[in-house]
């Protein structure tokens, strides 16, 4: 994975993508927090959000678990403020259709359209083959996918959230293939 750091926007703008470490742990929970309530209000039960988010704590010192194990999670930045993250690394499967997962990526509604998406994806999952989960219903998230080369593969997920949807990008037409069930490892 690219140690470097990615520019997506303006230099000048102070944007930028950069690895997070601990020191990002707040400010990651308020992002997801603040990323879900702008994609999914019309698409999760109503109150669900705040169920997931209640215990902030919880989330935090989970991000610095994550972080301190060397969990690779990218955040976009302009002028200091994040507004886009995205995490990924060895899939949660059991019998995997590809050998790298995405396994969050979100920005915030103001820089929707901004390249914030594609720069995070970039240095997330950069060439390889890969598979994410989608909400079912999240035409803006299943359409920047499909931009990015990926492809619902007919395994469906139900989740508290909802039903999710896999898709698989095959960089080299290897991946995709499984049309079975899902089980995610713990």
């Amino acid at each position: 994975m690219p140690e470097r750091a990615a520019r997506w926007g303006s230099a000048a703008a102070g944007e930028q993508v950069r690895r997070s470490d601990g020191r990002d742990a707040e400010a990651l929970v308020t992002l997801h927090e603040a990323c879900w309530r702008e994609a999914y209000a019309e698409l999760m039960p109503a109150g669900f959000i705040d169920e997931v988010f209640a215990d902030r704590d919880a989330h935090v010192a989970r991000r610095l678990e994550q972080a301190a194990a060397g969990r690779a999670t990218w955040v976009a930045e302009r002028d200091g403020e994040l507004v886009g993250f995205a995490s990924s690394g060895p899939p949660r499967l059991a019998e995997p259709p590809a050998a790298h997962e995405l396994y969050a990526l979100y920005a915030r509604a103001h820089v929707w359209g901004a390249g914030v998406g594609h720069a995070l994806h970039e240095i997330a999952v950069s060439g390889r083959d890969a598979y994410l989960w989608t909400l079912q219903g999240n035409n803006r998230s299943r359409t920047f996918y499909e931009r990015q080369g990926y492809r619902a593969d007919g395994v469906t997920e139900e989740q508290p959230a909802g039903r999710h949807v896999r898709m698989v990008r095959a960089v080299g037409g290897r991946a995709g293939r499984d049309q079975g069930s899902a089980t995610i490892c713990p």
